[in-house]
This record gives C-alpha cells, sequence and structure tokens, in this order.
C-alpha cells in the first residue's frame, strides 16, 4: 500500500465514495492478484498526480465483499471513477499509468487546466 490511495471498506463506502464532493477512483484488488500487484505503482502515481483534485481508494474484494458484489466485480483489477456518487467509468484488467491518469482527468481536470 502506499501513501495516496487509501483503504476503504464496505462499511466506509458510502461516505468516503458516494459522498464525495471530488471524483473518486476505487480500486477493487485481492492480494493473491498479480495484475492487481501490477498496477498498483500506477494507481499509486496517478493518485499523486490528482492529489487534491480527485480521491483515491483501493477495496479488498476478499475482505470487503458487499460493495464489490453491488456493482458487480467480476474480475480484477477493477477501476471504477465515481463522481457525484454514480460510476462514471470502469476499467478492468491490468491497464497503463496513462490510461489511468486519462479517466481521471476527464473528470478531476488535466494537471495543467490546474496550473
Amino acid at each position: 500500500m502506499g501513501n495516496f490511495a487509501t483503504d476503504v471498506t464496505d462499511a466506509a463506502f458510502e461516505s468516503n465514495v458516494l459522498g464525495s464532493d471530488k471524483p473518486v477512483l476505487v480500486d477493487f484488488w485481492a492480494e493473491w492478484c498479480g495484475p492487481c500487484r501490477m498496477i498498483a505503482p500506477s494507481v499509486e502515481a496517478v493518485a499523486e498526480e490528482f492529489k487534491g483534485r480527485a480521491s483515491f481508494y483501493k477495496m479488498n474484494v476478499d475482505e470487503n465483499p458487499v460493495v464489490p458484489d453491488k456493482f458487480g466485480i467480476r474480475g480484477i483489477p477493477t477501476l471504477i471513477l465515481f463522481k457525484g456518487g454514480v460510476e462514471q467509468e470502469r476499467i478492468v484488467g491490468a491497464v497503463s499509468r496513462e490510461a489511468i491518469a486519462k479517466v481521471v482527468g476527464k473528470y478531476a481536470g488535466t494537471a495543467e487546466a490546474a496550473a
């Protein structure tokens, strides 16, 4: 676990993710998932890049079965971008840092726009 994406649980999901006034990217993952471990540094890098403009959470699907079931998570890693409490975009599988940043940037603005 890095410094920018924090853990979220079934109990805290509604308030932390759906109740956020910022775009929120949630990384649904598990300890045993190789592709999840592969993209973790990319998620962290994007979280650092968009610090203050978007929130980033990681949800362990083995420890928190309710929310992944509610959102129909069938494969991991799955990244879901929420804005205004509504799912906006979903990425399934290992993708590049650039692909993650592109999705977040659509909802949080680009680094150039914030400067």
